[in-house]
């Protein structure tokens, strides 16, 4: 059975082009465009790993990250964080203040996701 990665996204194109590599390496995706959508569902899709993009109107991804953290039933998930915030401060404080498992940022190479991805689950 492939393992769940739930993409939280606003932007359509980037949606299509992180589902089309997650499931071109074999993963099966679920796609969510909006923070308040992902915390709706999380809980009935029961993702192996999220994706989550930061910049979202309404509810931003760190928002998003930290009610998942507070849920005794989605605090176990992996998040990567999957942004256009490049500069290395925002990358520090995702990893080491937010607590995501991973941060990548916008644009990224097919391979950097596929192994990020890998690489929080265990696969790798």
């Amino acid at each position: 059975m492939p393992k769940r990665i739930m993409i939280v996204e606003d932007d359509l194109d980037m949606v299509d082009i992180i589902k089309l590599v997650m499931e071109d390496a074999g993963y099966e995706t679920i796609s969510i465009y909006s923070g308040r959508e992902c915390l709706h569902k999380v809980k009935e899709v029961k993702p192996d790993l999220i994706l989550l993009d930061i910049m979202m109107p309404e509810m931003d991804g760190w928002e998003v990250h930290r009610r998942l953290k507070e849920d005794k039933e989605t605090k176990d998930i992996p998040v990567i964080a999957v942004t256009a915030k490049v500069q290395s401060i925002d990358k520090m404080i995702g990893l080491h203040v937010v607590g995501v498992s991973d941060y990548i940022t916008k644009p990224f190479g097919r391979k950097e996701l596929v192994d990020s991805v890998r690489r929080v689950l265990g696969e790798i």
